[in-house]
């Protein structure tokens, strides 16, 4: 882990220049992983949606997921432990909480603010009847801002 850890803050620190006027460190590399691993969960999507399921329903046996549902989670279950070791062994790896509870934490964090996204889009899509992209553009801006506090306030506070 730690081989991998300082390959992600040399390449994050060659870079750093660029923004160091605008932001400290730390803030920098919780935009630099979190939108990272966005991106990777947007190409996930992608892929998952139009290559693995065909655009066809994922059926489980028991149930049939829809193919734009079934991608969501594919992607999610790769995104949520990246995700999670670049914020606990990067961004804040000065936190003193354990392991587990930063796990617990961020889990619980990151599924209120999935389904915070859903909310705000439907009222600002079906509701106030905005476009859907600046939609998701302003309710992207709330929630990374929101997410940033919380996880530095809770799950891996210093």
């Amino acid at each position: 882990m730690s081989r991998t850890k300082n390959f992600v803050i040399t390449i994050l620190d060659f870079f750093y220049p660029l923004v160091r006027r605008f932001m400290n460190k730390q803030t920098y590399y919780y935009i630099a992983c979190g939108g990272g691993n966005t991106l990777l969960g947007f190409l996930l999507y992608y892929l998952s949606f139009h290559y693995v399921l065909k655009k066809e329903n994922l059926d489980l046996g028991f149930y049939a997921m829809k193919p734009h549902i079934a991608a969501f989670f594919i992607s999610y279950i790769i995104t949520f432990p990246i995700g999670f070791l670049l914020s606990k062994y990067v961004v804040w790896s000065d936190s003193y909480l354990r392991g587990r509870q930063q796990l617990v934490r961020h889990l619980v964090l990151v599924v209120f603010f999935v389904l915070m996204n859903y909310v705000l889009l439907k009222v600002f899509v079906e509701v106030f009847l905005w476009w859907p992209m600046p939609s998701q553009v302003l309710t992207t801006t709330f929630i990374v801002i929101c997410s940033y506090l919380a996880q530095r306030n809770y799950s891996f506070k210093k």
